[in-house]
């Protein structure tokens, strides 16, 4: 990720962070409208999940400039969630709710360019977190 893509992703997500527990709704709602299948992975009350997720996109996020540091504490989540099932071609679908959420948001804030850092950062995380998996 550039310097540049780094800022766009931290200060749009202070945006979203702004109102967390409603972007955690939106995020989940968009995730079993388009993966219904993923629902009984959730064993935890929703909301505090999606509080769990919020607190985990911010964490990361604000620690992206020291991308070293969190890669591997990516790659520790990731091996938790190889543990509840999660496979693959999840972090396809999850990615995608979470652009799409990102994208209701930040409403006009989400530009081509916010766009193009989030789905840089989505996919050097998520890629991590699937060659973790694997190594476990």
């Amino acid at each position: 990720m550039t310097a540049t893509q780094i800022t766009l992703v931290k200060s749009s997500w202070k945006m979203v962070a702004a109102d967390a527990d409603a972007a955690g709704a939106l995020f989940y709602n968009r995730l079993f409208d388009i993966a219904p299948e993923l629902k009984p992975m959730f064993k935890a009350d929703i909301t505090e999940q999606s509080k769990k997720l919020m607190y985990m996109i911010g964490y990361v996020i604000n620690k992206l400039d020291k991308l070293d540091d969190v890669i591997g504490e990516v790659a520790a989540m990731a091996k938790r969630h190889a543990g509840y099932g999660v496979r693959d071609e999840h972090y396809t679908i999850v990615g995608s709710a979470l652009l799409w959420t990102l994208e209701k948001g930040l409403a006009e804030h989400w530009t081509e360019e916010v766009k193009t850092a989030w789905i840089t950062c989505y996919t050097l995380l998520s890629s991590s977190m699937i060659q973790a998996a694997k190594a476990a």
